[in-house]
């Protein structure tokens, strides 16, 4: 089977159900978010050791993501149903690894931090931001088309997971975040 189909040569490409719409459509932008977002947990994922704990949670997200992917690609109007399942307990999977994450992060004051400390926390980074402008996009595609609730509650856990993990790489390696400012709720009344 060859790649190149030459189909979308033209600035064209198929939607789920076979409708074209120009590469530039607001569910290919989606899409081609989505999947950069994908690509960085990926790039994550290949500075991880081989057996680090979190790849099989990573593996699982990068999973759902292509799920999702195949549900925005999938018209309104689709006349062809997309049989392809939803994620399974995708936001509860986020939600337990986030509570965990909290634990164990429980005494540290949470705060803006500065990007970096070590590359596997700058990573997690990376990925957060990809989610977050992945999220904004599917919110104007939401605004023109309903999009599953599931997908944009999915993309909101994942930037709190991202960020978590990042402050708990450092807690690992024992190295002191940048902070740019503690959470107002957690200031110390004089």
């Amino acid at each position: 089977m060859s790649i190149t189909t030459k189909t979308g040569d033209k600035g064209t490409t198929a939607l789920f159900g076979g409708s074209r719409v120009d590469k530039d459509h607001i569910r290919i932008e989606c899409n081609g978010l989505i999947d950069e977002a994908n690509t960085r947990i990926g790039l994550l994922i290949a500075e991880l050791d081989n057996e680090h704990k979190w790849i099989p949670g990573l593996l699982k997200i990068q999973r759902d993501i292509m799920l999702i992917m195949s549900h925005i690609a999938t018209p309104i109007n689709c006349s062809k149903p997309n049989t392809k399942p939803h994620p399974q307990n995708g936001i509860e999977y986020c939600e337990n690894w986030i509570s965990d994450l909290n634990e164990f992060l429980k005494d540290e004051k949470l705060a803006f931090v500065m990007p970096g400390g070590t590359k596997i926390s700058a990573l997690c980074h990376f990925v957060r931001t990809a989610v977050r402008t992945a999220e904004r996009k599917i919110i104007s595609l939401n605004k023109k088309e309903k999009v599953p609730s599931y997908i944009l509650e999915y993309f909101n856990r994942m930037s709190d997971l991202f960020y978590l993990l990042a402050i708990a790489e450092l807690k690992i390696k024992n190295i002191k975040a940048e902070k740019f400012m503690v959470f107002p709720s957690q200031k110390v009344k004089k």
